[in-house]
């Protein structure tokens, strides 16, 4: 069958991708990581900054429960700009259905990019639940807040603008990302994110982050609940904050991060660039002693 190429802003699409073939095969991984519960942001779909091949070998090599989509999925504002939608991108939208289709629960929280699926928050497309915030139960009892984070973005909420200025001049930095890892590709040398090493360098980016965590968890607090998992500053962390346990799932544009719940409890972010160069590296290694 052909692949789908047209964008599914709507549930009329779900069957076409359902009955699809996407143009990266899903690979029969033996050997898939499984986990009670996956947080994904941030991933920006209609964007070249997006890294759409590593976040499909992610889905590709992960099984989970229960996904939560924690915003700026697809980049609305990139694509009223100007429409930029590879294949890839379908595949990526494709496994989403797939993976709701074999029993995955999947719940989508819209960011600031794609706060047009805000007004369907309460429906279901395609097995996937669209909720403006969620309270997520991990298995060791603790109940955390679930929201994208553009709520504390003063820059976001009260001055679209100037955020729609920086948004150019990030995408700006992403593509000079791109090039510098191309220079590496050809080098045999791994994926390396020069905005994540120049907002850590960058003081007042820093501080911006610093102030970000700080206010969300307190918004947790005064909630009531153990803790907050938010998405949109590209920064994947996990921290304490006065007694509130912090977590950002990070993005798939910089970083290439998911953060994950084991089935006790225990939370982790996988790094996938550094996931994807250990298997290749095992996998060298498997080789030489086999031709030894």
């Amino acid at each position: 069958m052909a692949t789908i190429t047209r964008l599914p802003f709507d549930a009329q699409h779900v069957a076409d991708f359902h009955a699809s073939t996407p143009s990266i095969p899903e690979k029969a991984v033996t050997e898939r990581k499984r986990y009670r519960t996956v947080w994904i942001s941030d991933v920006h779909l209609g964007t070249r900054g997006c890294n759409a091949e590593m976040l499909i070998d992610f889905l590709d090599h992960v099984d989970c429960d229960l996904m939560y989509l924690v915003g700026d999925i697809l980049d609305g504002w990139a694509l009223k700009k100007r429409f930029y939608w590879p294949d890839s991108h379908n595949d990526i939208v494709w496994r989403f259905l797939k993976r709701a289709k074999r029993g995955t629960e999947i719940i989508y929280i819209p960011g600031n990019h794609d706060e047009m699926f805000r007004q369907f928050s309460g429906l279901n497309f395609g097995g996937v639940h669209i909720r403006r915030q969620a309270i997520h139960t991990t298995a060791d009892g603790r109940r955390l807040l679930v929201l994208h984070g553009d709520e504390f973005d003063a820059i976001t909420m009260s001055h679209r603008w100037l955020a729609h200025l920086g948004d150019a001049a990030y995408e700006m930095m992403m593509g000079l990302n791109r090039l510098v890892n191309r220079v590496r590709r050809w080098m045999d040398m791994p994926y390396w994110s020069l905005s994540k090493y120049a907002k850590a360098k960058v003081k007042n980016a820093v501080e911006f982050i610093s102030k970000f965590e700080e206010i969300v968890a307190h918004e947790a607090g005064a909630r009531g609940v153990d803790g907050v998992i938010a998405g949109h500053i590209h920064t994947a962390e996990m921290r304490d904050i006065e007694g509130i346990a912090y977590y950002n799932d990070g993005d798939w544009v910089e970083g290439c991060t998911a953060l994950v719940e084991h089935y006790d409890g225990t939370m982790e972010i996988l790094h996938w660039a550094e996931e994807m160069a250990k298997r290749e590296s095992e996998l060298a290694s498997g080789v030489r002693l086999a031709a030894a």
